[in-house]
């Protein structure tokens, strides 16, 4: 369905102005809507093939604005789904009945603005934990003050996590929220009445990070900072979107250099991720001379960017308008042939594990996600691949010149572990594909072009290694940040995260745990 064709169908369902009423900027199709119809609307948006890719909540000085984010391929581009009303109405319809993936974005927004979705099956105790945190905090509030401390904390001391399973000899099985090394907080309660796991509750955010909060008000170079650290190694992906907002914004037009060299960069980002996910997988599975060459080709790819870029995880090279820094065309082809030869030695231990039986038997058909899972989940990345659901934003709304370079989108069908690895090592091959042609692109010039800060709202989205990640900026009067609203791709994939732990057994949990390569830092910002 191209835009024509969305306005058309559109205007015919809802003839009614007083409804709907639509305008068009850059590749966006915005529907502003009333509350009736708007849980209608957005479950017809997703029956015409758009998948969801957030909601973005803004306060403004009067009322409030909820912008649904949905994105199709191609020319039909974006579709933003906004309804408004006054500050003093706190509720709005609920959409997860037919927008299943929107269930953690409602409850974030019930917690973080007071916000509530009439409908909704269960609202609270969410990223403001209940044993906590009291009720009616409200921290994304304009009127919340960041900086002040909280001197009347009344965390609720009854609290106790909520149990599913009540069948004789049920039991509450913890894992975490404290690790060892540098896994970061988060509690598991497997729910069981011997040794499979019937269910399975992932609670989050022990160390929210408030990164939108603390947003508000500072100039784009100082939030760029943000974007880059909320999540080290997956800084290049999240400051790229961050910058492609600012860029959108400001109307500029990149120089073609920096375009092929942030796809240069980006694929270094996402081959080395890779290189550290199949690291995990090896060492969940006990495989100890597996886990230990993996995990050398990942250092020697931290060197390689590290000796390319002067930081190992890319840090300090993005800026809006492309680049800080040229990166010489000799120094690129030096970080393509160290990656090349990584790359034959990865290709190397994924035959020998693929002829592994004790590592077979771990991984295959445990842990797993169906393609109507992933579809009502809008899960993203290879974990979303992994199970049918092709989705890539660097062929679906290309970016950064990335239509200009020929790759496949890697995807299995089968939904397991082996499933998941299969699409990392298939991808690190595409990655090193990539940048052999974004390195023969790359012709003289400029690679950092002024760009003038003006007033305005846009989403910036990039494919990063774990998934689309989506950064919607606005910009104040003052050319500073008025909202940032950041949606990561471990976000949306670790709502989905029990479905692939449930029914297996105990021993399976962190091998599983360790195919869907998530990232507690990129869930807590």
């Amino acid at each position: 369905m191209n835009r024509a064709e969305l306005k058309e169908q559109i205007a015919s369902r809802w003839p009614e102005k007083t409804q709907v009423r639509l305008s068009v900027s850059h590749s966006t199709t915005e529907v502003w809507c009333s509350h009736a119809v708007l849980t209608d609307l957005c479950r017809v948006v997703q029956e015409w093939g758009f998948s969801f890719a957030g909601l973005i909540v803004e306060e403004g000085p009067s009322e409030w604005q909820l912008r649904y984010a949905f994105y199709g391929e191609g020319e039909a581009g974006w579709v933003h789904v906004v309804v408004s009303a006054a500050l003093a109405e706190k509720v709005f319809p609920s959409v997860v009945e037919w927008i299943h993936s929107a269930d953690w974005h409602e409850r974030e927004a019930e917690d973080l603005f007071g916000v509530r979705f009439e409908g909704h099956p269960h609202l609270g105790d969410f990223v403001l934990h209940d044993d906590a945190w009291q009720e009616g905090v409200e921290p994304m509030r304009r009127g919340f003050d960041a900086q002040a401390a909280m001197r009347h904390r009344l965390p609720d001391a009854d609290w106790r996590p909520r149990r599913i399973v009540q069948e004789p000899g049920a039991f509450i099985m913890p894992i975490g929220p404290k690790f060892s090394g540098v896994t970061e907080s988060v509690h598991f309660l497997l729910e069981t009445v011997g040794e499979d796991v019937i269910r399975t509750s992932t609670r989050l955010f022990y160390k929210w990070r408030a990164i939108e909060k603390l947003a508000e008000g500072k100039t784009v170079d100082e939030v760029l900072l943000l974007a880059e650290r909320f999540a080290a190694t997956t800084a290049f992906a999240h400051g790229l979107a961050f910058c492609q907002a600012v860029e959108t914004v400001s109307g500029v037009e990149l120089p073609a250099r920096a375009r092929a060299l942030r796809v240069f960069l980006a694929e270094l980002e996402r081959l080395r991720q890779h290189a550290g996910a199949i690291q995990e997988i090896c060492e969940s599975t006990a495989l100890v001379v597996a886990t230990s060459q993996a995990g050398i080709l990942e250092e020697e790819l931290l060197r390689v960017s590290g000796e390319l870029c002067g930081h190992r995880y890319l840090f300090g090279l993005l800026a809006p308008g492309g680049l800080l820094c040229d990166l010489p065309t000799d120094a690129c082809r030096k970080a393509l042939g160290g990656s090349q030869d990584i790359l034959k030695r990865l290709n190397d231990l994924e035959r020998r594990l693929s002829i592994s039986s004790s590592f077979l038997d771990r991984i295959e058909n445990v842990g797993v996600i169906s393609l109507h899972a992933a579809t009502a989940y809008s899960l993203v990345g290879p974990v979303a691949r992994a199970s049918g659901l092709v989705r890539d934003l660097r062929s679906t709304q290309p970016y950064s010149g990335y239509e200009t370079f020929k790759y496949e989108v890697p995807s299995e069908k089968e939904g397991d572990g082996y499933a998941r690895l299969r699409v990392l090592f298939a991808e690190a091959r595409q990655s090193v594909h990539i940048m052999e042609q974004a390195t023969t692109a790359l012709k003289e010039g400029e690679v950092c072009r002024p760009l003038e800060l003006r007033p305005g709202a846009a989403l910036g989205w990039v494919e990063a290694p774990r998934g689309g990640t989506f950064h919607w900026v606005r910009l104040d009067e003052s050319a500073r940040i008025a909202r940032y609203r950041v949606v990561t791709p471990s976000f949306t994939n670790w709502h989905s995260f029990h479905l692939a732990a449930e029914k297996f057994a105990f021993q399976d949990f962190p091998i599983i745990l360790s195919t869907f390569d998530l990232s507690v830092a990129e869930n807590d910002r």
